[in-house]
């Protein structure tokens, strides 16, 4: 059941790890309720364990595969049976794709990402328009997780960019689609947070003019702290669209 003093129940997917963790982190401090799903019991779990022992709260950590209709449906069953809501879906959850030349790229690496990406933010999106359609009171908040990919792409990138350009797309349709029904969707593009995922640009990462450079990167808190204020809008206020990133690295202009 929710706290008495809960600013309300949150979801994030891809929790366990990076960007996630840090999200999940930055609203149980904040005051939410959070369920943190993921592939890996064991990674969940630590991350859980981890959250709690810095900040009193209740965590909730489910195994599920956002590519899979019926894990993610049963992931929403368990949300709404534990807490009766469901008040923020942060689609967090992805994958990146090997980074070589497009004729070289095999069609299970971009099923794959595609998979993850975007029909994992798609399925994870109609279960919550659900729950949020019906429950009283009504309404709630989805965030995307874009990423600078939705605007811009990187060399040997195709599966991860494509599914972030259309994410943007699921954005806006989403923030249409749930207008009637008090529910609200925005996106945080984000560049160059440090985690695993992107470890590599530290030591160096493929330039489009064919040199490998570091490049700077940024506290996942700070992407955390952008989520939080998104988060905690009233409903009749909406970010679509923030881009959050590290000052100097090569995206602006001509890199």
């Amino acid at each position: 059941m929710i706290r008495a003093d809960c600013n309300g129940v949150a979801l994030v997917t891809g929790g366990g790890t990076g960007v996630g963790k840090a999200v999940a982190r930055g609203l149980v401090e904040a005051g939410w309720d959070v369920v943190i799903a993921g592939r890996r019991r064991e990674v969940l779990d630590e991350a859980s364990a981890e959250i709690v022992s810095a900040f009193p709260a209740t965590v909730r950590a489910t195994v599920a595969d956002v590519g899979d209709p019926s894990s993610v449906r049963a992931l929403f069953d368990d949300v709404e049976s534990h807490f009766g809501r469901l008040d923020l879906l942060v689609n967090n959850a992805g994958l990146s794709s090997p980074s070589v030349p497009l004729d070289e790229l095999s069609f299970e690496d971009w099923n794959r990402v595609v998979s993850a990406n975007l029909t994992g933010a798609f399925l994870c999106s109609q279960q919550a328009f659900r729950i949020m359609k019906a429950q009283t009171p009504r309404g709630g908040r989805i965030i995307n997780n874009g990423s600078i990919s939705a605007t811009t792409p990187r060399p040997n990138s195709a599966p991860y960019t494509a599914t972030k350009h259309a994410i943007t797309g699921l954005t806006k349709s989403c923030a249409l689609d749930g207008r009637d029904f008090d529910i609200a969707c925005g996106q945080i593009d984000i560049g160059n947070a440090a985690t695993d995922m992107t470890g590599r640009m530290r030591a160096g990462i493929l330039q489009p003019n064919g040199e490998t450079r570091a490049e700077p990167t940024i506290d996942p808190k700070l992407v955390a702290d952008a989520v939080v204020y998104m988060a905690g809008l009233p409903l009749d206020a909406n970010v679509l669209t923030m881009t959050v990133m590290a000052t100097k690295m090569p995206f602006v202009g001509r890199g």
